[in-house]
């Protein structure tokens, strides 16, 4: 007897799914528009995207000029952006605010055709082609609807994208130094801190830009090294003009002060060769 009432339960909870399923898949086989366009809405509102989405993927070309073609265009994108499929909520979003230019939710369409974008953007070891488009698509969208209450937003998720391209640059130059390929990693440094001057990897990238510029000296043949070498001391005086409290700092004095004791010794021919 404990054990009937459970059952029941389950057996109760199972037709009513079953029901709901049931009522679902004849919405699917129904020929009323009508009857489909209200049932896809109200799947929508209840969240229940995989099924508003069905529902409107097959309303579409049945709508076409009717009053309710544009409601629906714009559920049937945000349904797929609500399931994650990115790709597609771009191209549907992008196709809706270039169909209806005018539009009440031409703004809102713009927006999410650029989050589409956003959320589309890959981790920073990817190709980041994406993510280009991404950062144009916001900035478009900011320089069109500059008073746009989805300004915060798509100001937060530019800088989000910014900061990934800035990580991706940073440990690429990074990994050259940790292959030892030195002048390779001095020159993705170099690159790196044109390419973002205000970025928050500047600080280390200015130390390692010292290290490996001092690897690369090390390992020159020793008519190029003297020029070599003045470089480290030029990298050094930059990372301590601009970082004087450089948790890198002694690191990289060590480096300056071994570079300054061969340049000492190196003769004035050397000099004279590396020209």
């Amino acid at each position: 007897m404990l054990f009937i009432r459970p059952l029941l339960f389950v057996l109760l909870f199972g037709s009513l799914l079953l029901g709901s399923c049931t009522g679902y898949q004849k919405l699917l086989k129904s020929d009323d528009v009508n009857k489909k366009y209200n049932a896809a809405l109200q799947y929508y509102e209840k969240g229940d995207y995989a099924r508003a989405g069905t529902l409107l993927e097959e309303l579409l070309p049945l709508l076409k000029g009717r009053p309710e073609s544009e409601k629906a265009e714009y559920y049937f994108a945000n349904t797929n952006f609500q399931e994650r499929n990115y790709v597609l909520s771009a191209y549907y979003f992008k196709q809706f605010y270039d169909t209806y230019p005018t539009s009440a939710l031409a703004e809102e369409a713009t927006f999410m055709y650029a989050k589409s974008l956003f959320r589309d953007s890959p981790e920073y070891e990817l190709d980041q082609t994406n993510t280009y488009t991404a950062i144009e698509s916001l900035q478009d969208f900011l320089n069109q609807y500059p008073e746009s209450k989805f300004r915060p937003d798509a100001e937060n998720m530019s800088r989000e994208l910014q900061t990934k391209l800035e990580t991706k640059s940073f440990e690429g130059a990074k990994l050259y130094y940790q292959l030892r390929y030195n002048q390779a990693a001095v020159i993705a440094f170099n690159t790196f801190q044109q390419q973002f001057p205000a970025s928050a990897y500047n600080e280390e990238a200015a130390y390692l830009k010292v290290a490996a510029q001092y690897e690369f000296a090390k390992e020159s043949v020793e008519n190029k090294q003297r020029e070599r070498y003045l470089e480290v001391v030029a990298f050094y005086q930059n990372l301590l003009d601009t970082y004087p409290q450089s948790k890198n700092l002694k690191a990289a004095e060590t480096m300056y002060n071994a570079a300054r004791e061969q340049l000492a010794k190196l003769k004035p021919e050397d000099a004279a060769a590396s020209k």
